[in-house]
């Protein structure tokens, strides 16, 4: 399960995806998914800045996001093997990035409390992602209140 969420762990957009395929593949659906409405006119579909895992570390979703005019602040993922190349380093804002990954963190966390969600009894995808829109609305009733 691939999640935008906002700083207080509310979710933006939501992809589910097979388990064997590369993070960064669902990235850009998800950013595409992100949807805000305030109000009168359009809603705002694009953020000001990702804080993404180091699984999202790739050249392709720099670019993505760099097109877009979005600021990205992704760590560099030391799995990958690969050394610093000349040049400017990528951006990275270590303190904004341990603040808002326990958002992501904190929402897993309060989704892992819906069992039927961490069991995932269901075959179809429709009916689990089904489950995990009223498990996202309960949520938002009980931040709300």
């Amino acid at each position: 399960m691939h999640v935008a969420v906002t700083a207080e762990s509310l979710p933006l957009s939501i992809i589910v995806g097979p388990g064997n395929e590369h993070d960064s593949r669902r990235f850009f659906d998800v950013v595409d998914g992100i949807r805000v409405g305030y109000g009168v006119g359009r809603p705002v579909c694009r953020p000001g800045e990702v804080y993404a895992d180091s699984a999202y570390d790739s050249r392709g979703v720099r670019l993505y996001l760099r097109r877009r005019g979005v600021r990205a602040s992704i760590p560099l993922n030391p799995r990958r093997g690969r050394k610093l190349r000349r040049g400017r380093p990528y951006r990275f804002d270590e303190r904004g990035y341990r603040c808002l990954r326990s958002a992501v963190e904190r929402f897993f966390a309060w989704l892992k409390s819906f069992r039927r969600l961490v069991v995932r009894y269901e075959r179809l995808v429709s009916t689990f992602i089904g489950f995990v829109e009223v498990a996202c609305i309960l949520i938002y009733l009980r931040v709300l209140q």
